[in-house]
């Protein structure tokens, strides 16, 4: 396992941090700090010695902000690819290949099809991406296991229409996810860390909402300070 940088998580996962050779989704609503709970995963691992890729869909990495965070920009695999498919595909590839310890995409709902890049605006293209989702998770599932990759989808969460029991929030990309993930994160800012005045940092609380590798729905909270 990797560490998650923040022990209280990785004593909620139950096995002291994210499980090698899985796929891992972290959700929640932006700036609730899916990319820099997946920044420090990357850190821990740097300083295991392991190898690490970075598939920027949403192009926008901070390489400064990663920095501080203990992240070597130097030696970290970025893309920034053009289409869903091209992302999958860079995925596909890295995992295959078995030279790379973990892979981040962030996110699943920056990765459109081709198709409806190349299209016009109006057009329809239900369920294209979920589409594309589940070929890939399909493919990528296996070739994760062989060569022991940790692979971490960060997603958004969405609303669903006309919901009026239970939980409107879903998240982007069709079911395949959901299925294929062994560890599922609902990651949410709970309030400011403030210094007088001046905010800080954010308090955070992360729930397990799917665990395959030790009991789930368990939760912790722990606090992101800003540089």
């Amino acid at each position: 396992t990797i560490s998650t940088g923040s022990l209280s998580l990785d004593i909620a996962l139950g096995a002291g941090g994210l499980p090698m050779g899985r796929i891992v989704e972290i959700y929640g609503p932006e700036s609730s700090g899916k990319t820099t709970l997946t920044l420090q995963v990357i850190a821990s691992a740097q300083r295991e010695g392991k190898t690490c890729a970075f598939i920027d869909a949403e192009h926008a990495l901070d390489p400064v902000y990663a920095k501080k965070l203990g992240v070597d920009i130097d030696n970290l695999l970025c893309s920034q690819p053009d289409t869903g498919e091209q992302a999958l595909e860079i995925c596909d590839a890295l995992s295959r290949s078995g030279a790379v310890d973990v892979i981040v995409v962030d996110s699943v709902a920056a990765l459109t099809p081709k198709a409806e890049i190349e299209g016009e605006i109006g057009d329809s293209h239900m369920g294209l991406a979920a589409r594309m989702m589940s070929q890939a998770m399909r493919k990528l599932a296996g070739n994760l296991k062989n060569s022991n990759t940790l692979l971490i989808f960060i997603n958004q969460i969405r609303m669903k229409i006309g919901v009026m029991f239970g939980n409107p929030e879903t998240t982007t990309g069709g079911n395949a996810l959901k299925f294929y993930a062994s560890v599922r994160l609902d990651i949410r800012r709970t309030g400011s860390v403030k210094n007088g005045d001046e905010v800080v940092g954010s308090e955070t609380r992360v729930k397990v909402v799917k665990n395959k590798i030790a009991a789930p729905f368990k939760q912790a909270e722990f606090q992101i300070m800003y540089g």
